[in-house]
């Protein structure tokens, strides 16, 4: 573990004390200790988690932006993380947060608020917008289809809310799965870790496959929904040879724009120009 700081909420000078020597080692590298009263580090807990999901559905909306004025969000991106006061961290749109702390810890600070009869607006925006976004793309999936999905098969790469885990749990893939179910799709899913998890809540209503490439065999699409590693630098043949089209939706902007244009990919992602103009299907 490497925090940038250790929050402790007590005010008894004995639970200091112990908790100092307890917590020795990060401080002596340099991580400062703070205390402070048991309400004030909850609040500090909450308001932490609840600034970085601004951030994120912050960008989420400058990538809303980015797609009607024909802008691109990672310059956008660049250029306002290069100021020190807002720094480069947490600026990378994509469809949404999810995961057990972020969504939790914006609930729990909007509830707390309304208890104390405080309307917080900006987070209550926030999940309006996270939400939203989780089924940005496939808004982009039905435009590119003319809104008829019926027949259509999708190959999803990631299902965990983000990579290197097997948590689920508010995971976009999920909403994408069944936002694409109900237009009449059906999907092929590949994820090297959370496989396990859906399958315990969605079934047999999709396809779990093998492998990343054995997951393309026959899909009209591939959707990119968690930026695991492997599925950032892929054998890019293979995935030619596998679609039926190449066509590709990233919702986490793992792919350069560039490279797919030369690939011939028609490639849509989150805030960035359009690859390849979409043909009449």
């Amino acid at each position: 573990m490497k925090p940038d700081r250790i929050v402790i909420g007590t005010t008894s000078e004995r639970a200091q004390k112990l908790l100092t020597e307890l917590y020795g080692p990060y401080v002596r590298q340099g991580n400062p200790i703070i205390f402070m009263d048991e309400r004030s580090a909850e609040l500090t807990k909450y308001a932490a988690n609840a600034f970085l999901a601004v951030k994120i559905s912050f960008m989420n909306e400058i990538a809303q932006i980015c797609e009607r004025l024909g802008a691109d969000v990672d310059m956008v991106r660049k250029g306002i993380g290069s100021d020190e006061r807002i720094g480069k961290r947490f600026l990378f749109p994509g469809i949404g947060y999810g995961g057990s702390c972020f969504p939790k810890d914006v609930k729990a600070l909007v509830y707390s608020s309304n208890e104390v009869g405080y309307e917080f607006k900006i987070l209550n925006a926030v999940t309006d917008v996270n939400e939203s976004q989780k089924v940005h793309l496939v808004n982009k999936i039905k435009r590119y289809y003319n809104n008829d999905l019926t027949g259509k098969h999708f190959a999803l790469w990631g299902l965990a809310f983000k990579p290197n885990t097997d948590d689920i749990r508010e995971a976009p893939a999920l909403e994408i799965i069944r936002e694409l179910l109900t237009a009449g799709a059906t999907v092929s899913a590949f994820d090297p870790e959370a496989m396990n998890n859906v399958k315990a809540i969605l079934g047999e209503t999709i396809t779990f496959a093998e492998g990343q490439y054995e997951c393309l065999e026959n899909a009209d699409a591939l959707i990119v929904a968690t930026e695991w590693n492997e599925f950032r630098t892929p054998d890019f043949d293979k995935v030619l040879s596998s679609l039926k089209d190449a066509v590709v939706f990233d919702g986490r902007n793992v792919y350069d724009v560039e490279q797919m244009e030369k690939k011939g990919f028609h490639y849509e992602s989150i805030g960035r120009p359009l690859v390849n103009q979409p043909k009449l299907v």
